[in-house]
């Protein structure tokens, strides 16, 4: 009897693996935009914080099974610190998936402020051109 899967299990596999990753990255995004939007900065732990209420989320793990559920956690023997200190994650790009979407989240929206920052300082630059005349 032949255990090994079939192109067709291991496609599924992938999709149902795609499908979880997107829901988990909606959930930590919506997540974090409650701190982004009280502009609390990204500490180590609510780092944590994020990750445990993502990987808690009734819905989420309502949505997909254990095993797919288990793919997300993070391995026991992979500690991080739970400070108060600023996350610095340095050069790396071997992040656990919930810190790696929280991290990105904050980055965004650290890009969508400096963006807004900018055509604000242009429009202020430009009403004040039109004030004199120009």
């Amino acid at each position: 009897m032949d255990l090994s899967p079939t192109p067709n299990d291991q496609a599924l596999a992938a999709l149902r693996f795609q499908s979880a990753a997107r829901d988990l990255e909606h959930i930590v995004r919506n997540i974090a935009q409650r701190y982004i939007g009280q502009q609390v900065p990204l500490t180590w732990r609510l780092l944590h914080a994020i990750e445990a209420e993502a990987l808690a989320d009734l819905g989420f793990a309502s949505r997909h099974d254990a095993i797919m559920l288990g793919l997300f956690q993070r391995p026991g023997d992979l500690a991080y610190p739970e400070t108060d200190d600023t996350v610095d994650f340095g050069h790396s790009n071997a992040l656990p998936a919930v810190f790696a979407f929280a991290v990105s989240a904050y980055e965004q929206a650290a890009q969508t402020a400096e963006q807004t920052q900018r055509e604000n300082r242009r429009r202020e630059a430009v009403r004040r051109t039109r004030a004199w005349g120009g």
